[in-house]
């Protein structure tokens, strides 16, 4: 077969379907540059970098979602090792939600988890990653939290939200008040996401079992470094490639 008959063989490109990609992100109140030219390679890298965006947020509160809370800790995970800065992990649950909802219904429930997520992006820094954890529980990592100060930050999170008056109906407000746990990453150690995790959650059931709305901090100083942390103190970085 000779050239021109290849050539005249080939098949027109197929044509892209934006259409569900460009709902979900008008869906989500995220609009493309009006002077970028539409199908211009700008205009889908600008597509590409709305629907990036919309997989890491949680959809109710738009906080970071589980993925890319587990993404920043284990980035964090990694600097600490690393650095060996200080790092707190905050987990914080909503006192008593089923009885929101059981009172007022779940439309509620969604005002007060809404709520209660931007009182807590309210109280940290930029550098800070608040999530939606799951439910009515959230996560915050803490970069370079020295010890002196978790407790503090932990407070100031706790008193912000009892002191917010959520409305859910017309001429209906409520209260809630939150329960949080918190734990320091080892310095110098390579720990591991789930870990961590549990440091902080032994805390929220402490806070929880006495009495709630209260924080409650594993103090570094009693921190101990597990069999498994001892393991992988000299592990390699998941992250060394990418320098």
């Amino acid at each position: 077969m000779n050239l021109s008959a290849r050539l005249g063989s080939h098949k027109p490109a197929p044509t892209l379907r934006l259409s569900a990609a460009l709902q979900l992100l008008a869906q989500a109140g995220q609009t493309l540059p009006a002077d970028i030219p539409t199908g211009s390679l700008s205009w889908l890298q600008a597509v590409i970098d709305g629907l990036c965006d919309l997989s890491s947020r949680d959809a109710l509160t738009g906080l970071s979602n589980r993925r890319q809370f587990e993404l920043a800790i284990s980035r964090e995970i990694d600097r600490v090792a690393r650095a060996g800065e200080p790092a707190l992990v905050l987990m914080v649950d909503i006192d008593h939600f089923k009885k929101v909802n059981d009172t007022h219904g779940h439309a509620a429930g969604d005002e007060v988890i809404k709520a209660v997520g931007h009182a807590l992006q309210d109280c940290v820094r930029p550098m800070d990653t608040v999530s939606r954890f799951g439910g009515e529980e959230f996560a915050i990592i803490l970069p370079n939290c020295p010890p002196a100060f978790g407790h503090t930050v932990a407070e100031r999170i706790r008193l912000k939200v009892q002191r917010r008056a959520i409305s859910v109906a017309p001429g209906v407000d409520v209260s809630v008040t939150i329960s949080i746990g918190g734990a320091f990453a080892p310095q110098w150690v390579r720990s591991s996401a789930t870990l961590w995790i549990e440091r902080a959650d032994q805390q929220l059931y402490r806070a929880k079992a006495e009495g709630r709305n209260k924080a409650c901090l594993e103090q570094p100083i009693m921190s101990q470094v597990s069999a498994e942390e001892k393991g992988m103190l000299f592990g390699q970085s998941q992250f060394q490639d990418l320098e």
